[in-house]
């Protein structure tokens, strides 16, 4: 599974990595043609009544990854925010503990948690060696991927960004990802500075179709929180009108209970 994984990035045909947030969204997805599965952190956490950022903890996160591990046939990537910890040896650890309950790679952020400082760059550095020597120690193949989140919350500048990538790189990453990059040309300027794939969030760039991510040298397109937060919008909606107005005909548009089950069984584990 983890090989096959890895067999996907290729850069310049990216694939979509679905990010569900239960054992049903990840039957959906994989019903519906989704060739790789991720956590998203946030939509976990919002499932759990929280709101985003350092607010779960590595069990717990270990524990919703297991069940979406054990949803599908697909494989699955954690997303794991700072890796729970802000030391090399927390993030060792971490990457040992994802494997062992059969997730194919997991994405680690740079950024302290939750008041979300980005790490010094040699700190930075220092977090992926670690995990990626702990990544190469397993008896089976794990993609690790670097994030450099500075940008997205507009604590560093494109350069900064892509010298922290090219760092986690040579650190020994097999793929990078800054989130928010909001026009094709960010997109095309990370996924030109460095040699291994680049992930690219649709957040920011819904706009863009996926030619032209592949055509920017893009490997694969994470789905983040977008999909849990349409969920929870047309929820929004439809909870506006029906205890604000008294309306329900926006539920008459329903997809039929056969189209769900459907969807979850073919998604099913084989």
């Amino acid at each position: 599974m983890a090989h096959s994984f890895r067999d996907i990035h290729a850069r310049g045909n990216p694939f979509i990595l679905a990010n569900a947030w239960d054992i049903g969204t990840a039957r959906l997805f994989a019903g519906l043609g989704a060739k790789a599965l991720a956590t998203s952190s946030g939509a976990h956490a919002f499932s759990l009544g929280r709101s985003d950022l350092g607010t779960v903890t590595r069990d717990e996160a270990l524990a919703h990854a297991e069940a979406i591990v054990s949803a599908t046939s697909l494989p699955v990537s954690g997303d794991f925010e700072n890796g729970f910890g802000d030391t090399p040896d927390v993030l060792e650890e971490t990457v040992k503990l994802s494997a062992e309950i059969g997730l194919a790679g997991i994405s680690i952020e740079d950024m302290s948690l939750p008041d979300t400082r980005p790490y010094a760059f040699d700190l930075a550095v220092e977090r992926i060696q670690a995990a990626s020597a702990a990544a190469r120690a397993l008896p089976r193949d794990f993609v690790l991927v670097a994030r450099a989140d500075g940008f997205m919350h507009g604590l560093y500048d494109i350069d900064e960004s892509i010298r922290r990538i090219q760092a986690f790189e040579t650190a020994g990453a097999d793929c990078v990802y800054v989130p928010y990059l909001n026009n094709i040309e960010n997109v095309k300027k990370v996924c030109s500075s460095v040699a291994i794939p680049v992930n690219v969030g649709i957040s920011s760039v819904e706009h863009i179709s996926l030619k032209q991510f592949a055509d920017a040298g893009a490997a694969r397109i994470s789905l983040g929180m977008a999909m849990a937060t349409a969920a929870n919008t047309a929820l929004h909606t439809l909870s506006t009108s029906m205890f604000g107005e008294g309306d329900f005909s926006g539920l008459g548009n329903n997809l039929s209970y056969e189209v769900i089950d459907d969807c979850m069984t073919k998604g099913g584990r084989m």
